[in-house]
């Protein structure tokens, strides 16, 4: 098992739990790395990469504790990413010290019909200047919405407004609407748009190892209908 930032942040959390935290499946016996059930674990498959750009996952209380999750894939490839917990009222001292480090050019990824008017927005990462650090709000879309209106933090950096053509591949839970792609998804296309496409393709592939695993161990999964009768796709 590797450690990285969101395995560390998923310790934090269980062991201050008040309560077992039962997620789905909570009764399949998992590899404490990846998550996934033991016959399944891919944490021999895992290749970190070296990125001239890093991410900042800011994570929704229980989110690091799912095995759903996806933010996990990107710490698994690129070990030098960032996880906290999100807070309203008490932001991580050590959350504000990272997006106030001069050698980054902070960014928020999120939708730019959020922003506000005056507001600067990207809708692809500048190449020119300092490394990029992306901060993405890992949670539900209900989740990272609040984060995003409730984090003054947040407010003076520019905001990162992607858009990804391909479908999404994610289909572990039910997406807001349509055209939303999971963390690793956008992430690794944040990534290849910034020329770090070794780890991108390296991401991507995790993310899609990942994907079959955990699908592999649900077998009623619409997934598996739709994959044994394409033309009903």
């Amino acid at each position: 098992m590797s450690e990285n930032a969101v395995l560390r942040l998923r310790a934090q959390r269980l062991a201050r739990a008040t309560r077992p935290f039962l997620a789905r499946g909570n009764r399949v016996i998992r590899c404490q790395g990846c998550l996934l059930p033991q016959k399944s674990c891919l944490c021999a498959t895992i290749q970190p990469q070296p990125a001239r750009n890093r991410f900042c996952l800011v994570m929704f209380d229980t989110e690091p504790m799912k095995p759903s999750n996806t933010g996990r894939l990107i710490a698994d490839i690129l070990p030098d990413t960032l996880a906290f917990g999100w807070s309203r009222t008490e932001p991580d001292p050590a959350l504000l010290a990272a997006v106030a480090d001069p050698a980054w050019q902070p960014v928020v990824v999120f939708p730019a019909s959020y922003a506000d008017a005056g507001r600067p927005v990207h809708f692809s990462p500048p190449h020119e200047g300092k490394p990029l650090l992306f901060i993405m709000l890992d949670g539900t879309w209900t989740e990272a919405r609040k984060m995003f209106r409730k984090s003054p933090w947040l407010d003076g950096f520019p905001v990162m407004s992607l858009n990804v053509t391909t479908p999404s591949r994610y289909t572990l839970r039910e997406a807001h609407g349509e055209g939303q792609h999971c963390t690793a998804e956008v992430a690794a296309e944040l990534l290849a748009q910034a020329g770090d496409r070794q780890a991108a393709a390296a991401l991507h592939q995790h993310f899609e190892q990942f994907r079959h695993a955990y699908l592999a161990g649900k077998p009623h999964h619409p997934i598996h209908q739709q994959e044994n009768h394409p033309e009903n796709g």
